[in-house]
């Protein structure tokens, strides 16, 4: 069959043209993010690893573009493997990282290792405060108040037997039996928990996070085992800077330990009340909850634009260490996304 377009010379340009006008969303975050803000961090925490060229070898790859690889990695939630193929296969991800079409694209293992040296060095966190740092600078916290809630991130499931779980959960390591076989025992997650909520299963793991009521930024976050409750972790995510704050949540951040937590942290509590079986709510009490959730729902949104925008939060790593630093990875990317977003509404008048 006739070609009837042939390979013209502004081929290249017209479908960047045609993709920026589809709405790529990669190329809103180029447009809005200036991701310099990572970059010194970033060369820092690799210092001590510079080659001397002189002697002969490739070039390492950017650790901007690493960065920026696993950015790419969570708001797609896609493995090495598939990270490697997408960005050989896809010009608007070569494009959102500055590579052209005859550069060399980093191998999965590569995307291994650096996120393994990100663990390593824990500069995760860093990287997520850093943003946090600019956006603060910016004046774009409201700081009216905050919101909390947990959401479930699955893991692998495992195919264990009853006595194999019974005792990874009383002990907190594998069985002997495991240690015999080294490439079962990598291929196990004993940090991983079930847990069940509404008559649904869950295995893996929680993230938890305080997020600012009225822009939706996650300001702090811990990542659990899926059997840890919500309010264990109300403790840590509350600072010294959300004193005289409101604080709103679902009814499971209510006990004795939490008004004291919130007495203690001097925080406004907002939380829904929950009642007993001997006690129920009263009327005001469900019309006070029903007003505190028009405010508390909003926290939804975070997990609703994780599941739905960045095709979900699941982990394909083993062991909590990891899981924290894909779950970082998510929360950061997340935030990126909302200052986007921010961004656009604010340009739009």
């Amino acid at each position: 069959m006739k070609n009837i377009n042939p390979l013209g010379l502004f081929d290249d340009q017209f479908l960047m043209e045609k993709l920026t006008k589809l709405g790529d969303p990669l190329q809103k975050l180029n447009d809005y993010i200036d991701w310099r803000i990572f970059e010194s961090t970033l060369n820092e925490a690799f210092k001590d690893e510079v080659r001397d060229l002189s002697k002969g070898g490739r070039p390492p790859f950017s650790k901007l573009i690493m960065f920026k690889s696993l950015i790419i990695q969570s708001f797609y939630n896609l493995s090495d493997d598939q990270l490697e193929y997408q960005i050989t296969d896809r010009a608007s991800f070569k494009r959102f990282l500055g590579l052209k079409k005859s550069d060399k694209v980093p191998d999965s293992k590569t995307f291994w290792f650096f996120r393994e040296q990100l663990i390593e060095k824990d500069i995760i966190i860093d990287l997520f405060d850093i943003f946090n740092e600019v956006l603060d600078a910016a004046g774009v916290f409201a700081n009216e108040g905050k919101m909390v809630d947990a959401s479930f991130v699955e893991a692998p499931r495992q195919r264990n037997t009853r006595e194999e779980n019974k005792h990874i959960k009383e002990t907190g390591t594998a069985p002997e039996n495991w240690k015999e076989k080294p490439h079962k025992l990598c291929q196990k997650d004993i940090d991983a928990r079930w847990t069940k909520k509404n008559n649904i299963t869950f295995y893996g793991y929680k993230n938890h996070v305080k997020s600012d009521t009225k822009t939706k930024f996650i300001k702090k976050f811990k990542v659990t085992t899926a059997s840890v409750h919500d309010s264990q972790v109300i403790e840590y995510l509350l600072t010294e800077e959300d004193e005289g704050q409101t604080l709103h949540a679902d009814s499971a951040y209510t006990g004795e330990i939490q008004e004291q937590v919130y007495i203690e942290k001097k925080i406004i509590n907002k939380v829904n009340e929950k009642g007993s079986r001997n006690k129920p709510l009263t009327d005001e009490q469900k019309a006070n909850n029903k007003e505190k959730s028009k405010t508390r729902a909003r926290v939804e949104h975070i997990f609703g634009f994780v599941e739905n925008s960045m095709s979900g939060s699941f982990v394909r790593t083993i062991g909590i260490v990891r899981a924290n630093a894909k779950i970082g990875m998510m929360n950061l990317t997340y935030n990126i996304c909302r200052c986007v977003q921010l961004k656009i509404a604010v340009s739009m008048g």
